[in-house]
Formats: C-alpha cells, sequence, structure tokens
C-alpha cells in the first residue's frame, strides 16, 4: 500500500492510501481506498448493471484515471487476480454483476484508478511523495475515516522503533 505523504499536495491524492495493484518497468495501476463518494453501489448499479443490487456499500473514487469499474474482493470464484492471500480484482462486466448482489463477502467497488507511466512511481517515492507499507485485508476492507492517519503512525512508529531499537512505544509516551 501506498499511503500520500504529508507533503504530497496533489488534490488528487491529498490523505489517500492507494492499494498498489500493479508495478512494473511499464508502469504502475493502483486505487484509492479510502475516498468513498457519496452514490451507494445500489444507485451506481441501476444504472450500469443487470442484476439487481440492494447493497448499500459507497462506491469509492479508485483515483484520477477514467476507466471501467473494478473490484476488490474476498469471493475467490470471480477472481481474475489475487492481489494478495484472500484478497482478489474484478473488472469484468459478469463478475461485478455477481460480485455486488452477494452478501457473504467483503468488497468495494471503485470507479477510476491511479496510474502511473514507467518510472514515475519510483520517482515519486524516491522524492518522498509516497510511503510504502505492505498491505493487509483489514486495510484494503477498512472504512474507517482515519485509516491515512492509521497508517502514517504505523509507518512512523516502526520506522522510529527500529532506529532506536525501542521494544514498545506507549500511547502517550507523557505517561512513561
Amino acid at each position: 500500500m501506498l499511503i500520500a505523504a504529508p507533503a504530497l499536495l496533489d488534490s488528487n491524492f491529498v490523505k489517500t492510501v492507494v492499494l498498489l495493484l500493479r508495478h512494473t518497468e511499464q508502469g504502475a495501476l493502483g486505487m484509492v481506498v479510502n475516498r468513498p463518494t457519496s452514490k451507494t453501489v445500489k444507485e451506481l448499479w441501476k444504472d450500469v448493471g443487470q442484476s439487481p443490487c440492494g447493497s448499500e456499500l459507497p462506491v469509492y473514487l479508485g483515483g484520477p484515471v477514467a476507466g471501467p469499474l473494478m473490484a476488490v474482493h474476498t469471493y475467490k470464484s470471480l477472481a481474475e487476480l489475487e492481489i494478495l492471500p484472500g484478497v482478489f480484482f474484478a473488472a469484468q462486466k459478469k463478475n461485478l454483476d455477481e460480485l455486488v448482489i452477494q452478501e457473504d463477502h467483503l468488497f468495494k467497488v471503485f470507479i477510476g484508478h491511479a496510474g502511473w507511466g514507467p518510472g514515475q512511481l519510483d520517482n515519486e517515492i524516491q522524492s518522498g511523495a509516497w510511503l510504502a507499507t505492505p498491505a493487509t485485508a483489514e486495510y484494503v476492507f477498512c472504512n474507517t475515516v482515519d485509516m491515512w492517519k492509521e497508517l502514517l503512525q504505523r509507518i512512523g512508529e516502526s520506522t522510529l522503533q527500529s532506529m532506536l531499537k525501542i521494544k514498545h512505544i506507549p500511547e502517550d509516551p507523557s505517561a512513561n
């Protein structure tokens, strides 16, 4: 996962968390996982879907690049790509139609995505625009408003512990 550095002021990525789906010499592709829109999956599916959908989950703004609807989910039989263990990707219409009507698996639907050309993301990481941390299903499907802040704090604490060889950092250091 990429966490926007506090100094990253691009309005498309301020305080965002991006699930990186692909990063090769040809470029990178990801989806912003912490930017819900005001539209629900049910509302969206009235316009684009074949199946009746009752999901009140929000549709997420995956990034500034237009493209097909995409989803991350935990429904293995609808997987087009495994992103990390137990977390899958889907963009084919038949898979999305089936995904949004089931209730037993976690999913997020995205409009748009984040994309970088060859070497662009590497340059942005080197310049300090992005911080990286291993992706987890917990954060992919997290719906808290403070996901960006939580991940930034986790990275900071991990870096501090590593640099200073500290075993534990209390929540409130003034209580020491």
